[in-house]
């Protein structure tokens, strides 16, 4: 019964990943997250006619392993301040809790005071700002970040990057946070760039995730079966020992 239970348990974060998937499927640059299952407890059989050496597991638990890196679609938009990013790296913006994060969402606005920010509200990091008056859409975005206005340099998107990108861990409004798992903020490789006009798509398979989710929902039925009927077998043994 408590096999079944951790079971259950473990289908259930599955489904939340999965569902969340679904329900980002649309949103610019997002990465889908990694579950994968890992065995929980083992301990020897007893008890009377139990074979020498066999173990009985205690089931398993789901073990979220970040999220996917793989490149998504891109979508050409022929906005000036729309920029993906082509190649392994991110863009890095400052939270309203004063933490630097990475996101790969480059769907760029400009503030009150001209400076470039996310559609979400954070700004970029280090901060581009257009001169008062500026027209948005007469901003040129190099491949390497540089932002110009005409022929006046107004700054650079930095390009970063860090050892183990799987190791990030998922923050606000699509961003993501570096961890000890994922290695300290670096320099993107030189490979990397930038394309204006572009939005990268999200990388989630609808089909796939569809048959994820379709596959958690048959497991979790199946365990949940199985603690209906192993509570339907301990009512018979109570009633038989009345």
């Amino acid at each position: 019964m408590y096999t079944a239970a951790a079971g259950m348990a473990a289908q259930q974060t599955r489904l939340d990943a999965v569902s969340n998937d679904l329900a980002n499927v649309d949103t610019t640059g997002y990465k889908h997250t990694r579950v994968a299952f890992r065995d929980l407890v083992y301990d020897s059989a007893q008890g009377y006619g139990a074979a020498k050496g066999v173990q009985i597991g205690a089931g398993a638990a789901a073990t979220v392993l970040g999220r996917s890196v793989e490149q998504g679609g891109m979508q050409s938009t022929s906005r000036s301040l729309d920029v993906a990013i082509n190649g392994p790296g991110y863009l890095q913006v400052k939270l309203a809790d004063g933490r630097t994060a990475l996101t790969r969402d480059g769907n760029l606005q400009t503030d009150a005071q001209g400076r470039l920010k996310l559609h979400t509200g954070q700004l970029l990091e280090p901060p581009v700002k257009l001169p008062a008056g500026a027209n948005p859409d007469e901003v040129g975005i190099g491949p390497d970040g540089t932002v110009t206005l005409g022929t006046t340099k107004l700054g650079q998107l930095k390009l970063v990057d860090v050892p183990a990108p799987g190791g990030l861990q998922g923050g606000p409004d699509n961003t993501f946070v570096p961890t000890k798992g994922s290695g300290a903020i670096r320099a993107a490789a030189p490979t990397t760039v930038l394309q204006q006009g572009v939005l990268e798509g999200s990388n989630v398979d609808t089909a796939q995730a569809m048959t994820d989710m379709i596959e958690a929902q048959r497991a979790f039925q199946m365990a949940s079966k199985a603690i209906t009927t192993q509570d339907q077998i301990l009512s018979i043994a109570n009633q038989v020992k009345k």
